[in-house]
């Protein structure tokens, strides 16, 4: 079994693989300040939780974008699965060729969305990944990284508004009734929903005329669903799109 862990900076998402089959996955904080004891107890409790067998552990794949974490993550791994964990970074076999000025910039979760995108549509593609910051990455009808654009983050730029507007209410990120609000509530999930799906058409649109190619546009992340509902770009939404670019990166570096 396979366990993909991918770290972002607000939220960590794990996978359990049989396979290519996601046996289960799962959402916690991502805590700076947890040892690897807590990790490897945390992640056991996870797998049985849901009947999983922890010791049916034999690889682990790992994405993350918080440095800090790469030793607690290495030890919990060791200690708790008695595996190295494969850490996407330079020198990781990604089949893609990466077209940035310096490719050690590029976030691991980007290249790896990128790499499981590219596997499963084959095409031309823009990903778009709504995590702490949205991410833009373009792929080359031939499989190349091109790069991409980073924005703020939806939730970042909810508490950005209701930390400098005193006197506006922190409000649930859901698709407003009408885009012309008729009270504060609806008039900010309005500006927030519209004014963001405004913000991902826009950019793909112009991404798509710079490339030259009509990209298909894949959407992932937590509120991947709701910004594809009244996106006219988005065509596709993958929840899992990072954790099967794990799986698929850990097949090729076996």
């Amino acid at each position: 079994m396979l366990l993909a862990i991918d770290v972002g900076n607000t939220n960590t998402v794990l996978g359990a693989y049989e396979g290519a089959s996601l046996r289960h996955h799962w959402r916690v904080e991502t805590s700076h300040t947890r040892t690897y004891d807590e990790y490897g107890i945390l992640v056991r409790q996870l797998f049985a939780a849901v009947g999983l067998d922890p010791t049916a552990v034999t690889a682990v794949a790992i994405s993350s974008v918080v440095p800090p974490l790469a030793f607690t993550l290495e030890q919990m791994s060791l200690r708790y699965f008695k595996v190295k964990p494969l850490f996407v970074g330079p020198g990781v076999k990604t089949g893609m060729s990466i077209l940035y000025e310096n490719p050690r910039e590029v976030g691991a979760d980007r290249v790896v969305n990128a790499v499981a995108a590219y596997e499963r549509w084959r095409c031309g593609l823009i990903v778009v990944d709504f995590g702490t910051a949205t991410t833009f990455d373009a792929v080359s009808p031939k499989g190349e990284y091109l790069g991409g654009a980073i924005c703020p983050g939806i939730a970042i730029s909810m508490d950005a508004l209701f930390r400098h507007a005193s006197k506006l209410p922190r409000v649930e990120f859901q698709k407003p009734p009408h885009v012309v609000g008729k009270n504060t509530v609806a008039s900010i999930q309005s500006g927030l929903v519209y004014g963001y799906v405004g913000l991902v058409d826009g950019i793909c649109a112009r991404m798509a005329e710079e490339l030259g190619f009509g990209p298909k546009v894949v959407a992932t992340g937590g509120l991947a669903a709701l910004i594809a509902g009244v996106s006219k770009t988005i065509t596709e939404v993958d929840e899992h799109l990072t954790l099967d670019g794990l799986r698929i990166l850990h097949e090729r570096n076996r």
